[in-house]
């Protein structure tokens, strides 16, 4: 089991960190890493560099990351910020999630705890073989961490893994929605501030958090993710919000002649111009990824936030009961998405690239390579990348 490394607090000795030169590594369309250095304050934890140890406040009340203040100060609604951490665990009650994942680890443990207890172990060695150069956290790193300080968890949502069922979990653990999560609707899950995010605190706030609470996302097969949210966002009829702020863009600067509907409405994006528009070295120059497509270790950073269940959609039931065990909650029961044949999500992510050719098959694998090494997916039987 882990230590958790404290991010430096305001009276933090200065002989207790030192001065240290780190690379931040981004990832190119094609794959190919570039590295930037920069100067910063760093603590080492058991031997290593935790990048996670690298947020502190300054006097002024913004935020120093990676050697540099934030300009605009921390927004910290203060109703999440005046919250005491935990609630009866932390006062010695009940045991903490973190706590019963702890007394599993020591005894006999059951078959789906040696899953897990792989796959940490696995995600650890792929982080330190994969990743040596990392940029440092930030603020707006943390936005995809959700908290339940009633108990004790920390959440990181990666969108076409069963999130919106999270939240409506999330949202019955607080008591911020009914019992039964099945009857949030799902724009009620996805409401902005419904549920306070690990950047809505300080630096002191996320320590504490970061040192007490379980710590858990949910991953999926990268491409079968990616086929699912061009699906959803930009072939149903459900996303025509996405289509138009997506898909008319994407129209207009990879067709060679698109039609006047497709330019005012974007509902037609096939799937290869989809897929040109992520490869496109301009995509990122705008900006990150929409959440949807976007790497799910770009969004829940797992080689500098140290996570202690990895749950799987291939594995979606028996991994939300075993996180809910650890909750003791056995009276709440995980909705059941709408489909779970993975047979079905497989052939479909299978037809989508079949016409899609080797040299932009490579390129799209290497975008999303990182996802299949960190989280131990193998690159798909379909995919021609000899």
């Amino acid at each position: 089991m882990r230590q958790r490394a404290s991010l430096p607090s305001e009276a933090a000795s200065l002989g207790e960190s030192k001065t240290c030169i780190y690379h931040e590594a981004t990832h190119t369309p094609a794959g190919d890493v570039q590295a930037t250095p920069f100067l910063s304050a760093c603590a080492r934890v058991q031997g290593r560099l935790d990048p996670a140890s690298l947020l502190s406040p300054n006097s002024q009340g913004s935020m120093h990351v990676a050697g540099r203040a934030v300009n605009a100060p921390l927004l910290t609604p203060p109703a999440f910020e005046n919250r005491a951490v935990g609630s009866s665990w932390l006062g010695g009650k009940r045991r903490s999630p973190l706590q019963m994942l702890y007394d599993l680890d020591q005894g006999p443990r059951s078959a789906l705890a040696e899953v897990h207890r792989q796959r940490r172990d696995l995600l650890r060695r792929a982080c330190s073989h994969h990743t040596r150069r990392q940029r440092l956290l930030r603020p707006e790193d943390l936005r995809h961490v959700l908290v339940d300080d009633a108990h004790g968890l920390l959440y990181c949502y990666v969108p076409k893994v069963a999130c919106t069922n999270w939240k409506r979990v999330l949202l019955a653990l607080s008591g911020r929605g009914p019992g039964d999560p099945r009857a949030i609707p799902a724009h009620e899950a996805h409401a902005p501030g419904r549920l306070p995010s690990l950047a809505d605190f300080s630096p002191a706030e996320v320590n504490r958090r970061l040192r007490a609470y379980l710590a858990f996302l949910f991953v999926r097969e990268p491409f079968e993710r990616l086929a699912s949210a061009y699906r959803n966002k930009l072939q149903r009829p459900w996303g025509a919000t996405f289509q138009r702020r997506f898909g008319t863009g994407i129209v207009r600067r990879l067709r060679p002649r698109p039609g006047p509907d497709a330019l005012v409405r974007g509902h037609d994006v096939r799937f290869a111009e989809f897929l040109a528009y992520l490869l496109d070295p301009r995509t990122r120059r705008d900006g990150p990824f929409n959440e949807h497509w976007e790497r799910a270790h770009a969004l829940c950073h797992p080689c500098r936030l140290r996570y202690d269940v990895v749950g799987k959609f291939e594995t979606l039931a028996e991994d939300a009961a075993f996180v809910l065990s650890l909750v003791g909650a056995p009276g709440l029961r995980f909705p059941e998405p709408p489909s779970r044949d993975q047979a079905a999500a497989r052939d479909r992510a299978a037809r989508l690239f079949r016409d899609i050719s080797p040299f932009y098959q490579q390129r799209l694998y290497g975008l999303y390579r990182m996802d299949f090494l960190l989280f131990n997916y193998s690159a798909p039987s379909y995919l021609r990348l000899r």
